[in-house]
């Protein structure tokens, strides 16, 4: 009997001095270091979010700008001094920069028409400067179509 108390009391004794000290300062550990990138992580997305604010408050400014500049009209008199006088508001588009989808899908259409007419007719080129052809026409029927839908080109009536 003696010896299931020593076995028992011996059994307590070491399960209570565990390394529960050091499990309880991992976690508390690990819990800092989460809250500290919860928070990096939100000003991260706060950031995210007044940037494109600012973004879209620059657009907006720039197309008030363009309103005013183009209803604002420069009068030349034959003395060379200038007058400016605030016309009616007509609103011109601007023009967007870059390649047109028509010119992006010539290119495109080109370059794969070519490809697969190479690795279908493997006879002096003849097969890539068929299939360029044919790529470039394609393209280009369905990137003007998406200039027609996006407005960069009118219809044809």
């Amino acid at each position: 009997m003696k010896n299931i108390f020593v076995i028992v009391a011996l059994a307590t004794v070491l399960a209570s001095c565990g390394n529960s000290a050091k499990e309880q300062a991992l976690a508390k550990q690990q819990a800092v270091a989460a809250v500290k990138d919860s928070l990096k992580l939100d000003s991260f997305r706060r950031a995210e979010v007044a940037e494109k604010e600012r973004l879209v408050e620059e657009r907006h400014q720039a197309e008030l700008a363009a309103v005013r500049k183009a209803s604002t009209k420069t009068v030349y008199t034959s003395s060379g001094s200038s007058t400016s006088y605030s016309g009616g508001t007509t609103t011109t588009a601007a023009k967007k920069k870059g390649w047109s989808d028509a010119a992006k899908g010539t290119a495109i259409g080109a370059g794969v028409g070519a490809l697969g007419g190479i690795l279908i007719d493997k006879k002096d080129g003849r097969g890539a400067i068929i299939g360029g052809l044919a790529g470039a026409g394609a393209g280009y029927a369905i990137g003007r179509a998406e200039d027609r839908k996006s407005g960069r080109v009118q219809k044809k009536n």
